[in-house]
């Protein structure tokens, strides 16, 4: 919302028209949608060197959410690449402005974000150290210091806040008009009122656009349809799981207090009350999110909806008006000016969907940004790196629209992003697994599993058994950042499988088949490491043109051209992309991740429970470490592999859904005189610290190198492959930052990543995972540090909700460091 209303709308319908301009026949991409998001897009693209580009928009620009957004600005957002872009985009307002002549109305007034209770101040203090090592300035001050930066607000129910000077807000309608002004300047058309009505592809993989002026053709369109974004899909066929919301917001009549005020009042986010807030001339903006949201248009966006306003129901946020108006007083006496209610779009975990959209060629979205004026400029700057030099130049996973599989339907995204919208301003705790959206994806085992106490939760859709208590009754824990009542519970899972044996569903590791007479030539340019032999498994990095991971994987080689790759659940549509994008004809590629299911077995008696499930001779001299065989367990068919994640003995059993009751029965039967016990993800993550082993996502992404990571020793430096070059660069500069497995000196709570690790008060790091050390006793982590800090016995110290604790880099496992266990 700009400053003020009635201006912001006056705005749009001043600006030049495009209607007579004549459309061009090509363009090297199309832009579809004429929001802050495709606006900036157009932008970043024209400014990086793409000149031939085109936006097209049905009506004028801003016509959907973006001229009737809030406006306000800020930086913190769940993840730490969000929050860097969102930086970014702040700081981009200021280039636009001077590169149009055209105002954003841009307000730099800093901003706080108010704890009132415990709960929320441990949160905040987890923001504070993120912002450390991310070089942002971030400051805790006092319920008293917020009274006298904001005369507003009454600080006896707030215990702290959180400053950040880079806070404000801007004119939405002059900020998305100054992108597009900027990308004209650069070289870039856009063309208002000319709507796509259809997109064609070409057997070369370019598109025709047409629209009611004519058809362009483009090697890539971009869908930034915000509001419009499920239907530009369709036109395609693609289901976006996006769901446009219903949002209040309110603005006073003129207050006094802000009126007389010497300086424009910092804006804010109170978490407790749902609310943000910031000065709007000389009163007030009040925004919330209520607690029950309200999806508008599940059936999709009419084509004729335009500037228009939804109808404003009070009652749906009065409760959060009450605790406004308790805690910023001033409001609750002032009269209300206008009250909004407009649709805005919102995804499944709330961050933007963007990047290639799996299995289509030269088809990209931006959609789901909610946030289009804290993160629009970040998502054009990542788009348009992505689009020309082929990836982005820091990992940008959380907003990577390949995060959704098929499981994404268009009603389990209405019924998250329902739960996302509701939460808002709720914290999701490191142990908390949210209730909606569940049990999408379930294998065969799931009601034994839940039978047998397993508290669940989901990954890519999947459920999947994090902990188990002692019955279904008992499968409870609460909220927390520390240490939870699942902690004993995974400790007797870590005793069975260092002592005994354990088994763990395997359904949600990614497989990835190749066949083919080229399959082992394509997989030896696309992997970095070794391509086995048959009946043999080998470790690998996958890596970018610039050298940067894009995987770690497990190839299976069941044939000479016949392969299976075993790797992240999360990844496996962005690896299928990656895969698809230059596959060879004579190789043969399906994600075959949800027609092998599977059960993984670990500890000293592993053996001699899967001897007495098989006919195959599998003592340790006839079936090795990193064997694999096409055989019979349980009585089912399998690939059984000799390979481990836990650390000890261990074998990974695979086999179709069809099979895999079977396959547990015979497991159960076979196990119980043996110690038998099933265990959950939150062991499997315990048990591979104490080896030191890292995790896609969290220790391994494409922030990082194969050097930085330590994958390096997994690399073939005799062989071509992609990276090379740049892998070679990098290792001959040496690292400049290093994973490193620490111990740390604590008590009753763990590292939940993203903290800072610090060295004589600097930062010079940040944790990557961690957690209990069960076996080992100890708390542990893994972390990213400067290379003159990630020696041996390096003493540093780890910021931990607002507390230091001291910590020590480790040169080996402290589990089994020469593997022997694994060899046995």
């Amino acid at each position: 919302m700009s400053d003020n209303f009635a201006q912001s709308t006056l705005n749009i319908h001043k600006e030049e028209s495009t209607g007579d301009k004549k459309l061009p026949t090509h363009a090297k991409a199309v832009i579809i949608g004429g929001g802050v998001v495709g606006c900036s897009i157009l932008f970043h693209l024209a400014k990086f060197g793409w000149k031939d580009v085109v936006l097209l928009e049905r009506d004028e620009l801003t016509s959907g959410s973006s001229w009737h957004a809030a406006g306000q600005i800020h930086t913190i957002s769940s993840d730490p690449n969000i929050s860097r872009l969102q930086s970014y985009t702040i700081d981009l307002y200021k280039e636009i402005e001077e590169t149009s002549g055209h105002s954003v109305g841009l307000h730099i007034t800093g901003g706080f974000y108010l704890a009132s209770n415990k709960t929320w101040y441990d949160y905040l203090k987890r923001e504070r150290s993120k912002a450390r090592y991310m070089g942002l300035n971030q400051e805790f001050i006092s319920p008293k210091e917020v009274a006298e930066r904001h005369p507003l607000i009454d600080p006896k129910h707030y215990h702290a806040a959180l400053w950040d000077d880079q806070d404000g807000d801007l004119d939405p309608s002059g900020a998305t008009y100054a992108f597009a002004k900027s990308a004209k300047v650069h070289g870039a058309q856009y063309f208002t009122h000319t709507p796509v009505t259809a997109t064609t592809q070409r057997p070369d993989g370019s598109w025709d656009v047409t629209t009611p002026r004519g058809v362009i053709n483009a090697e890539h369109i971009v869908n930034c349809g915000g509001l419009w974004a499920r239907e530009v899909g369709h036109m395609q066929g693609i289901n976006l799981p996006v769901q446009p919301m219903e949002h209040h917001y309110l603005i006073t009549d003129k207050i006094d207090a802000v009126a007389n005020h010497p300086t424009r009042l910092p804006a804010g986010i109170d978490y407790e009350a749902n609310i943000y807030f910031r000065q709007e001339r000389q009163g007030m903006l009040l925004g919330t999110y209520e607690p029950k949201g309200t999806p508008w248009k599940v059936g999709g966006t009419p084509w004729d909806f335009g500037h228009e306003l939804l109808q404003p129901d009070l009652d749906r946020i009065a409760d959060r008006l009450e605790m406004s108006f308790e805690r910023i007083p001033a409001i609750g006496e002032a009269g209300i000016k206008d009250m909004i209610n407009g649709p805005f779009t919102f995804g499944p975990d709330g961050n933007p969907m963007i990047g290639p959209v799996p299995g289509m060629k030269n088809y990209w979205c931006a959609v789901g940004v909610m946030a289009g004026f804290c993160q629009g400029g970040g998502v054009g700057l990542t788009m348009a790196e992505w689009m020309i030099d082929g990836e982005p130049s820091i990992d940008v996973w959380a907003m990577d629209v390949a995060r959704f599989g098929e499981f994404a339907t268009p009603d389990w995204g209405t019924v998250k992003s329902t739960e996302n919208y509701e939460r808002r301003f709720v914290m999701t705790f490191p142990n908390e697994t949210l209730p909606k959206g569940r049990m999408q994806k379930t294998t065969a085992l799931y009601d034994r599993l839940v039978a047998k106490g397993a508290r669940m939760g989901q990954g890519f859709g999947l459920e999947n058994a994090l902990w188990f208590a002692d019955g279904p009754e008992d499968a409870h824990e609460e909220p927390t950042f520390e240490r939870n009542r699942s902690h004993d519970y995974v400790a007797r899972e870590v005793k069975a499988v260092r002592e005994a044996v354990g088994g763990i569903e395997v359904a949600n590791f990614a497989k990835h088949e190749f066949k083919g007479a080229g399959a082992r030539a394509y997989l030896d340019r696309v992997l970095a490491g070794y391509v086995p032999k048959p009946g043999r498994l080998t470790l690998t990095p996958m890596l970018t043109p610039k050298g940067k991971l894009y995987g770690d994987l497990t190839v299976a080689c069941l044939g000479e051209e016949h392969f299976m790759l075993f790797g992240s659940g999360a990844m496996q549509e962005a690896h299928r992309r990656w895969f698809e994008k230059d596959l060879p004809a004579d190789v043969t590629y399906q994600n075959v991740s949800d027609d092998w299911h599977g059960i993984a077995l670990s500890g000293p008696k592993s053996r001699e429970l899967l001897h007495r499930i098989t006919r195959e001779d599998v003592s340790g001299e006839a079936f090795k470490f990193r064997d694999l065989r096409q055989t019979f367990v349980g009585g089912v068919p399998v690939i059984l592999n000799r390979i481990s994640f836990s650390g000890e003995l261990g074998y990974e059993i695979y086999c179709k859904p069809q099979y895999l009751l079977r396959l547990a029965e015979a497991i159960e039967e076979a196990g119980a005189a043996l110690g038998y016990r099933w265990y959950g993800a939150r062991a499997l993550m315990s048990m591979r610290l104490e080896k030191g082993w890292g995790v896609w996502t969290l220790d391994f992404r494409p922030d990082f190198d194969a050097a930085e990571s330590g994958m390096d020793v997994f690399i073939n430096w005799k062989k071509d492959f992609v990276g090379k070059e740049a892998a070679l660069k990098a290792r001959e500069a040496g690292p400049s930052r290093k994973l490193v497995t620490m111990t740390i000196d604590v008590d009753g709570i763990d590292v939940s990543n993203d903290e800072a690790i610090l060295k004589d008060g600097e930062a010079v790091g940040y944790i990557s995972s961690g957690g209990y050390a069960h076996h080992a006793q100890t708390s542990m982590a893994m972390g990213y540090v400067s290379a003159e800090h990630a020696e041996v016995g390096t003493k540093l110290q780890v910021e931990i909700l607002g507390e230091m604790y001291d910590a020590e880099v480790l040169g080996a496992p402290i589990y089994d460091a020469n593997g022997a266990n694994m060899r046995a």
